[in-house]
């Protein structure tokens, strides 16, 4: 295990910086219906840290050849996603996992599509700008670098001790650590929280023609029996992988849901048998975890490979067909979900509930201010 990734386990100009103290409280903008995130106790979070987290994650100085910013790959626009089946690395690595959406990580115990093992945003923020499997920002064997860049920006000097003051005051030479950076990323990114759709509106507000009525037929078709979408992505987050602060135990979602059946019986590719690679369990094979559907309408392509282009696509030459296996002459993947057992649809029926869907998009989220690129 490298000294990078041991760490994370062992840690999970003149510019107006701050809108509140360094050391105040931080105050959740959130409505009164969800409970805030679950904040680790080793890293409280702040107004200043998650300034410098947003600073730092737009920051190309992050990867090896200034072209990559954690932004690269998390475009605000696309709810934090990159429009693209898979990304490319910044020695032309191209990664096997699609891009996740952001909006609400702070509630997911798991942080990645297959690996139930990363719960911690801190060591997670490492994988990118530090991992070579495969090779996205490229810092491996940079650390020195990479806090000498941070060092020599004179914004840096502000934020970080503001950030930091404990170190700043008793241990400055540990202000520009991984430990700081992955701290200052993983407060910013608990804080891109997303529950302003017009499906909020129509469902917790008072404004009952939020949505359309073709929104409202396929909000009962989504949480129906017969197409049974609510089963894992019936909860306020749209995905049955949870935690927030009121939690005792966390809840983790991994599904099969036949995307593949490469020999008859089961198989799935080599490098995408999600879960099972991690466990080593053979009925593990396939299982993914749930994403969010909210913004689900900026997120396309699909799937933790990004195979699948529309959500029209996904619903009916995928779950309406026990699984887009079927697609290769296979039978549906007999280790896939029992939730997985197809359902017929309308192309009315079809419309309806893309615009279901559609109304889970947050405009707000995507143009909130306090999310952008301060570079700018």
């Amino acid at each position: 295990m490298s000294a990078v990734f041991h760490l994370a386990i062992v840690l999970c100009s003149s510019v107006t910086i701050l809108a509140q103290p360094a050391g105040a409280a931080f105050r959740w903008d959130l409505p009164d219906w969800i409970p805030p995130p679950a904040e680790p106790a080793a890293n409280p979070i702040t107004p200043a840290k998650v300034e410098l987290g947003r600073h730092l994650f737009y920051d190309r100085r992050l990867s090896a050849d200034l072209t990559m910013a954690c932004a690269t790959c998390h475009v605000q626009s696309r709810a934090f996603t990159d429009g693209k089946r898979t990304p490319v690395g910044v020695t032309g690595d191209i990664a096997k996992r699609n891009t996740m959406s952001l909006g609400n990580v702070g509630y997911f115990p798991t942080l990645t599509w297959g690996n139930p093992r990363l719960e911690s945003l801190e060591s997670q923020a490492l994988l990118p700008i530090f991992g070579q499997h495969p090779v996205e920002m490229g810092m491996s064997g940079k650390e020195t670098l990479l806090l000498s860049r941070l060092r020599g920006e004179s914004r840096y000097r502000v934020l970080f001790a503001e950030a930091f003051p404990d170190k700043a005051r008793v241990q400055p030479v540990d202000l520009y650590s991984l430990s700081t950076i992955t701290q200052a990323l993983a407060s910013f990114q608990r804080t891109l929280l997303t529950f302003n759709s017009n499906y909020d509106r129509y469902k917790y507000g008072d404004d009952k023609n939020a949505i359309s009525p073709a929104a409202r037929r396929g909000q009962a078709l989504f949480f129906s029996g017969g197409m049974g979408c609510y089963q894992c992505h019936g909860s306020l987050y749209f995905t049955d992988n949870i935690r927030h602060a009121r939690m005792d135990a966390a809840e983790q979602g991994f599904h099969n849901t036949g995307l593949y059946n490469e020999d008859g019986r089961g198989a799935y590719p080599p490098g995408h048998t999600g879960l099972a690679e991690f466990t080593g369990r053979a009925e593990d094979m396939g299982k993914f975890r749930t994403p969010s559907l909210r913004n689900v309408a900026l997120t396309a392509p699909y799937m933790h490979d990004g195979s699948i282009a529309t959500m029209e696509e996904v619903i009916r030459s995928h779950y309406a067909r026990k699984g887009r296996a079927v697609h290769t002459g296979k039978k549906p993947n007999p280790l896939r979900s029992q939730l997985i057992d197809g359902f017929d649809i309308s192309d009315r029926q079809l419309h309806d509930l893309v615009e279901f869907l559609k109304s889970l998009t947050d405009e707000s989220f995507i143009r909130n201010p306090k999310f952008s690129d301060p570079w700018k």
